[in-house]
């Protein structure tokens, strides 16, 4: 199956953006939802990964600016861990295009199953911060890097990942975490994106349609993570790592 830039794809490619980038905003996963739908339109694994960037850059980016202009976290906070992530993403991006991605088909529910049961057994964590498990420059220059080389090299549940690694190993509260996250995230996609144009691995016509999306609902799911605190961020999180776990064992 090829893909074709008709109008029934291309709002199929819409509406799973503008879903993507509503739950992105909140919880993370939102690949999970436009990965597979652009593997529905026809585009081939690598070039899906590649357009899945080239579109959820800029839902990460209005998250990102839209926690930092209500100052939920300020840019000196994230500067460190942002170079890293953007560092660790690039690697993997170089990475994916060499070798088989399926690689990651055993080690992806493993950590997707952490997640998940992280946040649904350990109900209050992350309702207020915590003492830091690690300290911060351990934390940017190991977990940091390993979480942006999952994102370049694959993706989805990144934002998840960021936010889990905020809550339980340096204590931040749930909102802290996933408003850093955002702007990780963020980094993350703009360093895979620019490795996957030289690659030739984006399929324009699919991010056209996807952007408006991702802006629609990047803006609406940053303002509810804001609003909604953990009350609505937790079962996010819990629910999107059982549909991942769910989409791997049934693919």
């Amino acid at each position: 199956m090829e893909f074709v830039a008709d109008a029934p794809t291309l709002l199929l490619l819409f509406g799973a953006a503008l879903l993507a980038g509503f739950v992105d905003a909140i919880a993370g996963g939102g690949g999970l939802i436009t990965v597979p739908a652009l593997l529905l339109a026809g585009v081939s694994p690598i070039a899906a990964i590649g357009t899945n960037k080239s579109q959820s850059v800029f839902g990460s980016g209005v998250a990102s600016a839209t926690v930092i202009r209500k100052k939920i976290i300020s840019i000196d906070e994230v500067r460190a861990p942002f170079v890293r992530a953007v560092l660790g993403s690039a690697v993997g991006a170089l990475i994916v295009q060499r070798v088989d991605p399926e690689a990651l088909d055993v080690v992806i529910p493993i950590v997707v199953a952490g997640i998940g049961s992280y946040f649904l057994f350990a109900p209050r964590v992350g309702d207020v911060a915590t003492e830091p498990r690690i300290r911060a420059s351990i934390y940017r220059n190991t977990v940091v890097p390993i979480i942006g080389f999952y994102d370049g090299f694959f993706g989805p549940g990144t934002g998840s990942f960021f936010a889990m690694g905020g809550v339980a190993l340096r204590g931040l509260g749930v909102i802290k975490a996933t408003a850093t996250a955002k702007t990780l995230n963020f980094g993350s996609n703009v360093a895979a994106l620019a490795i996957f144009v030289i690659g030739g691995q984006v399929v324009w016509a699919a991010t056209a349609a996807m952007i408006a999306g991702q802006l629609v609902g990047a803006t609406v799911g940053a303002r509810t993570m804001i609003s909604g605190g953990t009350r609505l961020i937790r079962p996010l999180v819990v629910t999107v790592s059982i549909a991942m776990l769910v989409k791997w064992f049934l693919a």
